[in-house]
């Protein structure tokens, strides 16, 4: 749905057009079904991984293509318009996965990564918990290395892929008083005895995705299921957090740019007073104005995109990114829904449902407040 720009190449160019054609007719049809489930079906993963649309920066010696991060991308900018679809993929795909790349061992890596390729098991990764909201450091779930064993006790919420995932890379402390330096992540199969899925969370936007509560009752997780060092979840965390921002900037301004074409072709058609809504001054003005942030927005998740292909994406730039994208994502289908009138406001038209979904921008990976206390920090 994306303009092209020079930051992409024909390969990726390629990708796009799969990634088009599997949105179109796979996930689309099917999101109003997923909607009053409030959970997707597992088996879109298996189609997308047939389709090589998984896991595309896993190295071919695990099964996976070996391709640049711009791949998700791509997917991110496609999935956008129907309700975010891409951010379900991508936990999956970029998140989960780059933990296991960057900070597990080989045999984690052999046991978990091939089959996260083709789909055949669905990764999430279980941070926020009841009472902790954005706070990483007040996490209380916790771990106790008894026999060989990490006993797991504590309760995760809003865990995207909650219900449908195999394994959870779960943040648990594993220090109870060494703050930050108490805190690791643990790889747990989601069959082990003591883990229980809640069921899908009722939200008012985003209906489509799983999103859910999980539950670790005296889980015994097998020693070398520890991601990486004990007492090093939250460096890695925050190692990882960068690019986690920048997917949530990248399919903000995609779906901005969705909302802006669905508005462009409703006013041109729709009729008031004699002529078309596109024809009012203020209609016009109020796109000028649209057109020319979201080519702000554009233009900088570009450049944010650029520096993490060149190694260079610094937390900060990531932190402005995630909060300025999702806000003007929230300014444009507010204005969109206005231009639309009283059939923007309806359920089954696409701009209504764009509406809703875009709250969530502002929220998950870091609420925007948070964002900008993380920029301040540096001034």
């Amino acid at each position: 749905m994306t303009q092209t720009s020079e930051l992409y190449r024909p390969d990726h160019e390629l990708f796009r057009d799969t990634v088009r054609r599997f949105m179109a007719e796979r996930v689309g049809p099917q999101l109003d079904r997923w909607a009053e489930r409030g959970c997707f079906d597992r088996s879109i993963f298996r189609e997308a991984g047939e389709l090589g649309l998984l896991c595309p920066t896993v190295p071919e010696a695990l099964g996976g293509p070996g391709a640049d991060l711009l791949y998700s991308a791509v997917l991110l900018e496609e999935a956008a318009p129907y309700s975010n679809f891409g951010l379900s993929l991508t936990m999956h795909s970029e998140i989960v996965t780059n933990y296991l790349l960057h900070f597990a061992s080989p045999a984690l890596q052999a046991q978990w990564l091939p089959r996260m390729v083709t789909g055949e098991a669905i990764g999430a990764l279980a941070m926020t918990e009841p009472d902790g909201g954005s706070d990483v450091k007040a996490i209380r779930t916790h771990a106790v290395l008894e026999d060989g064993h990490w006993r797991l006790n504590g309760a995760k919420t809003f865990i995207s892929n909650a219900t449908t995932c195999d394994l959870v890379i779960v943040v648990a402390r594993t220090e109870p008083d060494a703050g930050a330096r108490g805190i690791s992540l643990l790889v747990v199969d989601t069959t082990l005895p003591g883990v229980r899925k809640g069921q899908p969370l009722k939200k008012i936007g985003l209906k489509s995705q799983d999103t859910g509560e999980l539950f670790f009752e005296d889980v015994r997780v097998p020693a070398d299921q520890l991601l990486g060092e004990r007492g090093q979840g939250f460096v890695y965390l925050m190692k990882e957090l960068p690019w986690e921002r920048l997917q949530i900037a990248v399919s903000a301004v995609a779906a901005a740019e969705d909302a802006y074409r669905q508005t462009l072709a409703y006013v041109r058609d729709r009729r008031a007073f004699g002529q078309a809504v596109a024809d009012f001054q203020h209609t016009r003005f109020l796109l000028a104005e649209l057109k020319t942030e979201i080519r702000i927005g554009r233009t900088f998740v570009e450049r944010c995109l650029a520096d993490l292909m060149a190694g260079r994406l610094d937390a900060q730039a990531a932190s402005m990114a995630k909060y300025w994208c999702s806000d003007l994502q929230g300014r444009v289908v507010d204005a969109c829904v206005q231009l639309h009138g009283g059939y923007g406001f309806m359920a089954e038209v696409p701009i209504g449902r764009a509406y809703v979904d875009a709250r969530a921008q502002r929220i998950y990976g870091g609420t925007n407040e948070i964002m900008k206390e993380l920029i301040a920090r540096d001034l």
